[in-house]
């Protein structure tokens, strides 16, 4: 308890000391900036563990709990603390005898062991002298004579194990006591390195509290500089903004009329190409027409030989004859409409340069964010008269400069920080005293291990000796050496058992009393918290105060400041400010408020005159070449007209299968001119397919993009509903510049309060940082809850009273064991040692019935 005040008096002087550590602002970083506080590292582990030994500790803790199984006494606890409990005056008062019962009846399992212990402390020895007297007068078993008996070696058996199991019992509480004195003597070991440890923990929370607190003052700078850097990227930042805000309304009218200035282009060139090709496919069915008429006439010319008029042929060339009209052009290219007056409409639109007007238009747009630069240039100047941005900035940069030097924290530490080293140089110049008295606490504890050994080890040797050297066969007056050894081992271990037994409970009484009140009072109090919360019993330690702990640290005890909540806090590693609630004290918040200069930047920003009423998307004259496209007519030319007549075939036949027939028709007669000539047609009409019909196809109708048929189809599709896409056009770029026109003075007041708040954001985030760094993580007091832990769980729950009850409870179950121990030690001695006398049996004179005859014997 004493230690447990005294560290609790460490944290008061930590809360007296760091009052005047006022507050700072703090604001989290935006997407841009990022604060981070530097991380503090510490040597002590916040947590303990005993290693494979707390498996024993384990078992003592059950066994405790079944000797003494009641909750933690709190009411005895306030009222001995209040003083209320005094037996010296008070004892007869009816309240102290209610409470002293309630200590009786909470001690009562304690106690009964204790009873227990105290008989056995008194009476084995006076059991011992008896039993001593009592054998050297030949009673008690004293006499040197052993009665044979039908269950004889049952009895010995049974003795030998009983012994055996019992001595193993006793070994294993030997083990208990060896392995728990060993570990006290380690841990005890361990007490310097574990209090430099925290020591240093508490120096490196002391030295990081001033460092902590500048660097967080110095990134003031930081956040200055990004905030005068966007000032100064006002161009992209600001008019940047208003950029993005009017872009889906403005680009995809300016893009929808590029495209049109380049599909006003590609339409031209598109007439060009289809009134070109037109011209050369009426060249070109001119000469196909005229290559038909000149085979005709040759046909017909060789058809008037004097061979068609004999019977055989008359037929073939009557056929040939009438199939002639076939050798005709089936198209009427030349009827076709001449596309120059639409390509004369396009060319007049041409004239002007709508593309040129419409990069006009991008480069007004384009332009917003250095008009917007231009404007601005004076409401964000550091010289203006008036208390524009960069001053305001400028001002609060000198607020956070004044709560730095409100805060001497270093000052206030100084002494807390002499605390610490007069505490360390109490501990280190006492340490070597404790580990003086240990080494002889020690000694103790291993002679009276070895002296449990020393008399387990008798009955080891007794049962070895008295098992491997007795000999059934023999009489109780002629035993061995070995065997009479074994029963004097067992004789000598009872003996010892006797002598010192009472000793051993005495040491195991006054540990188990000392130990199991610790564990219970102080260490599981403590681990569950239920100790501080006594001690946060309003009006406990002062009667004049509600809450002791505030009226330590701020002389108003009636704000909630508890033992339990502070512990908790710096378990948590929370800063001082917030732990100790400072705020009672030291209000920060107040001093990092910076609402009137963020409502003054954000006026001056809604108050700036930017004009962007000059933005032009497209001039009349770029209105009126839309509209003039629109009117063109080229979504009226009869496309039909030109597709159905660049549909048809070139020829009403197809000239190879004409040529082909021809030939057979020519192969039917009989050999002369007639037949030589038809041949020579058909050659001629497949060149002609050759050269004049196929090129002819391909320019009409062939496969390529590049066809007529395609070119016009395509012309077709893209001026479908021509006028109406204008129309639309123009009804966008009237929609975008009435936008312009009516709403970019909202959208210019709407991107200057986002960008001014984005401006007073990046101080407001660094101010809530500055506030969340210093509650939260300043002098952040982990170091102090692990010292605690360190002085109270560790070092005296964990470094001595565990092992020390392990060491009584080893002991302990080892000194009782003895008492069953010895008793069947002497019963089964009888059974080992060399006897003076035995029994003798003589026969009758019938063979079969005998008598016993009590025969004494000289022993040799």
């Amino acid at each position: 308890m004493a230690l447990l005040l005294g560290f609790l008096l460490l944290l008061l002087e930590l809360c007296g000391n760091t009052l005047s550590m006022g507050s700072q602002s703090s604001t989290k970083g935006t997407e841009v900036l990022e604060f981070e506080l530097p991380a503090t590292d510490y040597e002590t582990k916040d947590s303990y563990k005993a290693g494979p030994i707390g498996g024993l500790f384990q078992i003592v803790h059950v066994f405790l709990h079944v000797v003494q199984p009641n909750d933690f006494p709190e009411d005895i606890l306030r009222k001995i603390l209040q003083k209320k409990f005094d037996f010296s005056t008070d004892y007869d008062k009816p309240e102290n005898v209610v409470l002293t019962l309630k200590i009786i009846y909470y001690e009562i399992g304690v106690i009964i062991c204790a009873v227990l212990g105290l008989l056995f402390i008194i009476l084995m020895p006076l059991v011992g002298f008896c039993f001593g007297l009592c054998r050297c007068c030949n009673k008690c078993g004293g006499e040197m004579h052993q009665r044979q008996k039908k269950n004889g070696p049952y009895q010995r058996k049974c003795f030998a194990v009983c012994l055996l199991v019992i001595s193993i019992f006793i070994s294993l509480g030997i083990i208990y006591g060896f392995v728990a004195n060993h570990h006290l003597r380690t841990q005890i070991e361990r007490t310097r390195k574990l209090a430099d440890s925290n020591f240093k923990d508490l120096r490196t929370l002391m030295n990081g509290a001033p460092a902590q607190i500048s660097y967080i003052l110095s990134q003031y700078s930081t956040t200055k500089e990004k905030a005068f850097s966007d000032l100064d990227n006002v161009k992209s930042l600001l008019g940047g903004g208003i950029q993005k805000q009017l872009r889906p309304k403005v680009i995809p009218v300016l893009d929808d009329i590029k495209a049109m200035a380049e599909e006003i282009k590609e339409t031209r060139e598109t007439l060009l190409n289809v009134n070109n090709t037109l011209k050369e496919l009426r060249k070109s069915s001119a000469q196909l027409n005229t290559s038909l008429s000149d085979v005709k006439r040759d046909l017909e010319r060789s058809l008037n030989d004097p061979m068609c008029s004999v019977p055989s042929a008359t037929a073939t060339c009557n056929n040939i004859r009438t199939s002639l009209s076939q050798l005709d052009d089936n198209t009427n290219m030349g009827q076709l409409p001449s596309l120059d007056k639409p390509i004369e409409k396009i060319n007049d639109i041409l004239q002007t340069n709508l593309s040129s007007l419409v990069q006009q238009g991008y480069k007004s747009f384009n332009d917003i964010p250095e008009m917007v630069q231009n404007q601005t240039t004076d409401i964000i100047s550091v010289h203006a008269a008036l208390p524009y941005v960069k001053s305001t900035l400028n001002s609060i940069g000198s607020d956070i400069e004044n709560i730095g030097e409100q805060i001497p924290i270093q000052d206030q530490l100084s002494n807390f920080m002499g605390y610490i080293n007069d505490t360390e140089t109490y501990i280190h110049r006492n340490l070597p005293t404790l580990e003086e008295y240990d080494s002889y606490r020690w000694l103790g504890g291993l002679v009276v291990c070895c002296l449990l050994t020393l008399i387990v080890i008798f009955y080891y040797l007794g049962l070895l000796c008295g098992t491997c050297g007795y000999d059934q066969n023999t009489t109780p007056t002629r035993r061995g050496c070995v065997s009479n050894t074994g029963g004097i081992f067992l004789m000598v271990g009872a003996g010892v058992s006797f002598l010192f037994c009472w000793i051993l409970m005495t040491i195991v009484v006054l540990t188990f009393v000392v130990g199991t009140n610790v564990e219970k009072l102080l260490c599981e109090p403590y681990q569950n918290r239920k100790l501080f919360q006594v001690l946060d019993t309003p009006y406990l330690l002062n009667e004049n105060w509600k809450h002791y702990l505030s009226g330590m640290v701020f002389n108003k005890p009636d704000i909630n400041l508890t033992f339990e909540q502070v512990y908790s806090d710096c378990k948590e590693n929370r800063g001082i400010y917030a732990t100790l609630k400072l705020e009672n004290s030291y209000n920060i918040s107040e001093h990092l408020n910076i609402q009137e200069q963020a409502g003054n930047i954000n006026n001056d920003f809604q108050n700036m005159e930017v004009n962007l009423d000059n933005i032009v998307l497209l001039d009349e004259a770029g209105r009126k070449n839309l509209m003039d496209f629109g009117l063109s007519g080229i979504d009226t030319i009869n496309y039909d007209v030109y597709l159905a007549e660049l549909s048809k075939t070139p020829t009403k036949v197809h000239l190879l299968s004409f040529a082909d027939d021809l030939e057979v028709k020519a192969n039917h007669l009989t050999h002369g001119n007639l037949k030589q000539s038809l041949k020579n047609n058909a050659q001629t009409i497949r060149m002609i397919h050759r050269d004049r019909v196929i090129p002819l196809e391909q320019s009409m109708y062939g496969k390529a993009r590049s066809s007529a048929y395609q070119t016009i189809k395509d012309l077709r599709q893209k001026s479908s509903g021509l006028e109406m896409k204008v129309n639309n056009t123009i009804s966008s770029l009237d929609s975008a510049q009435d936008f312009l026109r009516t709403r970019i003075s909202s959208v210019i007041v709407e991107e200057s309060q986002k960008y001014g708040s984005m401006i007073v954001g990046y101080f407001e985030r660094y101010l809530q940082w500055v506030k969340i760094s210093i509650t939260e993580k300043i002098a952040a007091c982990k170091p102090v809850a692990t010292a605690l832990d360190s002085a109270v769980n560790v070092f005296l729950c964990s470094y001595i009273i565990d092992p020390m009850n392990l060491f009584w409870f080893g002991i302990g179950k080892a000194t009782v064991f003895l008492l069953p121990a010895l008793i069947f030690a002497v019963k089964l001695a009888k059974y080992y040692r060399r006897m003076d006398s035995e029994d003798v049996y003589e026969d009758m004179e019938n063979g079969n019935i005998g008598f016993h005859r009590h025969h004494s014997t000289q022993t040799v």
